[in-house]
């Protein structure tokens, strides 16, 4: 009685135990549910509704299994790592052996192979002690940071995005607890053409391209938070429309931990600028939140 007392224990406990799990972590394969793209905590009159929705539609993003988004909780490194690899795929820069390199990262560790693909493709790098801090929450600053790094926003060549560009293969899906998961042009100003004498053109009124230090302080009135280092980052991004500000579009925040919702948005105008997702409707009132350079938000 005693030995079927503990099996029938065993038996009710161990599912009661992966609820409990599944409840704590949002799911990412959607090859064991389908796809959901709509959750109870984001109503259409959320500020980031339409990029939460968008993503959610390409499996980019999953909800949790009560249908819950939870826009308003913090990203993890991990968590990023895991957004990077559902979004983009871009070709290594360096190699490791596996994820399982960094201290605090086991090889049974969900985020294993999505930290090592975030890592080889140069968007995320370890701590001087070997450490990756899967754990610790990502600032918008570090999400923008980790986009040029991998994607180079700050370059200056174009890049010609084709229909096959635009429909990459797609992963296989990885088991991991998290779906939120920028071969990105700049915004180029071109310069004038002479006119040739005689002729009725007038020349073309240009502005000549300003400094990274001169953009972030035309657009945000917390530029003095933004270290100096990472102000080429945040121009660059800016220049593309990839910056996405609640509620104020000129408030970065830089160093504060981002938000699901947020990350959602920041990387929903990284493949709008990729050419890969369609901008959002002119008569979307989430457009008042993204920073744009043609627009009037600037300061």
């Amino acid at each position: 009685m005693t030995s079927f007392l503990r099996l029938f224990s065993l038996a009710v406990s161990v599912p009661t135990l992966c609820l409990a799990v599944n409840a704590a972590v949002p799911l990412l394969s959607h090859a064991q549910t389908p796809t959901q793209t709509t959750f109870r905590d984001v109503p259409p009159n959320y500020w980031a509704q339409p990029f939460i929705q968008r993503l959610a539609q390409r499996n980019i993003v999953a909800g949790y299994p009560d249908g819950t988004f939870r826009p308003e909780q913090a990203v993890q490194r991990d968590e990023l790592a895991a957004i990077i690899r559902q979004a983009f795929n871009q070709p290594p820069v360096r190699q490791i052996e596996s994820g399982s390199v960094f201290k605090d990262v086991s090889e049974q560790s969900w985020a294993e192979r999505p930290i090592e693909s975030a890592y080889q493709q140069g968007f995320m790098s370890a701590y001087p002690n070997g450490n990756f801090r899967p754990n610790q929450p990502v600032t918008k600053l570090e999400a923008i940071t980790a986009l040029n790094r991998g994607l180079d926003l700050t370059s200056d060549t174009p890049v010609a995005v084709s229909p096959t560009t635009q429909q990459r293969a797609r992963r296989k899906p990885v088991f991991v607890p998290i779906a939120i998961t920028s071969l990105m042009q700049p915004l180029i100003i071109s310069r004038a053409e002479a006119v040739p004498p005689g002729t009725m053109t007038p020349p073309e009124t240009t502005q000549p391209e300003r400094s990274a230090s001169a953009i972030v302080n035309d657009y945000y009135t917390d530029a003095s938070s933004i270290p100096q280092n990472a102000i080429p980052d945040v121009a660059a991004a800016t220049k593309q429309n990839i910056v996405v500000n609640y509620p104020n579009a000129r408030e970065l925040n830089p160093n504060q931990p981002a938000s699901r919702a947020e990350i959602a948005a920041l990387i929903h105008q990284t493949l709008v600028s990729q050419g890969r997702i369609e901008p959002l409707p002119e008569d979307s009132p989430a457009n008042q939140y993204i920073v744009r350079t043609s627009g009037n938000n600037r300061r």
